[in-house]
């Protein structure tokens, strides 16, 4: 995928939320290599505020940040009508079942277990970005 945007789909944004700079670091990588702007932020309430902002395309978010939590930003998206349909993927150091379990009000997520292979992350937000557009 190029970085020029046409007039039927706009270069899609990945609003990226980790405060661990090696993983913000790696990802931003691999998601503009294939074509993906990337917004990072370290913060939940950060990341709200810019998602509000600029509503992104999906949403990779840490379920452990400073600030706001990643499940309480992701309740708030939920209830903003421009972001509640935007696709969230956590990062969790917890395994993946047992997030799922922990959810609540959250609306259709996908968890991703850390150690995580980045490749694999980046084609499931494809994935996920891709079904939004055609739906």
């Amino acid at each position: 995928m190029s970085e020029q945007a046409t007039s039927e789909q706009p270069i899609p944004v990945i609003l990226l939320v980790d405060d661990d700079p090696v993983i913000t670091r790696l990802l931003e990588v691999n998601f503009r290599l294939v074509g993906f702007r990337v917004a990072a932020v370290s913060r939940g309430d950060v990341a709200l505020e810019r998602a509000r902002a600029v509503p992104p395309s999906a949403v990779v978010l840490d379920v452990m940040l400073p600030g706001l939590g990643g499940y309480e930003v992701c309740r708030q998206m939920r209830l903003i009508p421009e972001l509640a349909e935007v696709p969230v993927v956590f990062l969790t150091a917890r395994a993946p079942d047992e997030e799922q379990a922990a959810q609540g009000g959250l609306g259709p997520v996908d968890f991703v277990g850390k150690p995580f292979e980045p490749g694999d992350l980046v084609e499931l937000v494809r994935e996920r970005v891709a079904e939004r557009q055609r739906s």
